[in-house]
């Protein structure tokens, strides 16, 4: 099986704009599309460790608008729009159903997709996903990002102001930019993060993700504070992964878990953001505990 079918692909979506996207794992295997975080790309998940993760699976990981080579949104569309590109691009595949699996800044997305599309999915996987950002769910969110997530409703320019700051820096000094990534980091995701190599490993992915500015990047803050997605009418079930220790998302996992009718959530102790590098494949056993059969194809 290879590792990588194709990591740049491109599909001409209805309205014009390009929808970039990879491929990993087993043509043939059961389809699951993974969104990446903020700021991340498609590259993602084809730099982890294992990738592509477990046998007879199809892991397809979208650019989301704006990262990468994706088009962003056409003025007046955003977010709750976005489950729209996925159906677009699983018709274009060839697939009838499909998993949706999305870390951390791109929960949104999979969100989106369980509350717009559910007949189309089969499972639906969060972890350490960003949520709506009220005073309970900011409880344990490192003191900077809190910031930046409680501006994005009354100062939605400053999180702008920011990213455009980040994507510069990653463009032109990216080697800073890790240095002031890790100095935010708990001791745990720095332990893992050395030992797992992933300050040369992600670097690729971080670069793309940042191709096209701070703009997306900026986008996805702001949504904490202005939370377009209704948790209480998404009644697909959904399996929530927490750390304990998360820093970057703090309790807005806790505070999901507890609005979604059918949520699934699993906590772990003595963990941080970075616990995904190392247990990728547990969570896809989850969503797809049978992948020996073959993808589910859309009917002529």
């Amino acid at each position: 099986m290879k590792n990588s079918l194709r990591d740049t692909n491109f599909l001409q979506l209805q309205d014009g704009r390009k929808l970039c996207y990879a491929e990993y794992g087993d043509p043939d295997g059961k389809p699951v599309i993974l969104f990446h975080g903020n700021p991340n790309s498609r590259l993602l998940y084809g730099l982890m460790p294992d990738c592509p993760f477990r046998p007879n699976l199809h892991l397809i990981a979208p650019d989301r608008p704006g990262y990468g080579f994706s088009d962003f949104y056409l003025p007046g569309y955003g977010i709750v729009d976005y489950p729209d590109d996925i159906v677009a691009l699983a018709n274009a595949l060839g697939i009838d159903k499909f998993a949706v699996l999305g870390a951390s800044g791109g929960g949104p997305a999979t969100l989106a997709c369980a509350w717009k599309i559910p007949e189309r999915l089969t499972a639906v996987g969060l972890w350490g996903s960003v949520g709506p950002f009220t005073p309970q769910s900011s409880e344990g969110i490192n003191p900077g990002l809190r910031l930046l997530f409680r501006l994005s409703s009354r100062a939605p320019w400053i999180p702008r102001m920011q990213m455009g700051l980040m994507s510069f820096l990653v463009n032109n000094f990216l080697g800073l930019y890790l240095k002031l990534v890790f100095t935010e980091m708990n001791e745990t995701d720095k332990a893992l993060y050395v030992r797992l190599g992933l300050r040369e490993r992600l670097s690729p992915d971080r670069t793309e993700g940042m191709r096209q500015g701070g703009r997306a990047s900026a986008y996805d803050i702001n949504l904490a504070g202005c939370w377009p997605i209704p948790l209480e009418e998404i009644t697909t079930k959904v399996h929530l992964w927490q750390a304990e220790e998360d820093r970057g998302v703090g309790g807005m996992g806790r505070y999901m878990a507890g609005k979604m009718p059918n949520c699934e959530a699993t906590y772990i102790p003595n963990a941080g953001h970075f616990w995904l590098f190392e247990h990728m494949g547990e969570m896809l056993d989850t969503l797809v505990p049978s992948a020996g059969s073959s993808k589910s194809k859309v009917n002529d």
